[in-house]
């Protein structure tokens, strides 16, 4: 497999949690930076797609109307309770 070099400026505090990762695993830098790079790319890649998909729906006229959607919400509220964020 041929590879290329990709330089990027990160903030010192992210280079050190690469460090420390590096050190824990026992593995380089590169290997970290590898596969946070890979494991962003997959799930950039996946939520790409599912917009297309959800794009793709509502031209196809697949849409749930404002009004049922709130309905839905009180009644969930109404149980539950009002979601705390965090």
């Amino acid at each position: 497999m041929t590879s290329r070099v990709l330089t990027a400026h990160v903030p010192t505090d992210l280079a050190d949690k690469v460090d420390e990762a590096a050190a824990r695993l026992d593995r380089s830098r590169a290997w970290i930076v590898k596969q946070a790079l890979s494991a962003w790319l997959d799930r950039e890649e996946r939520r790409h797609q599912m917009t297309l998909d959800a794009l793709a729906q509502v031209d196809g006229g697949e849409t749930i109307d404002h009004e049922v959607v709130m309905e839905w919400a009180s009644k969930f509220i109404a149980r539950h309770g009002e979601p705390q964020p965090g």
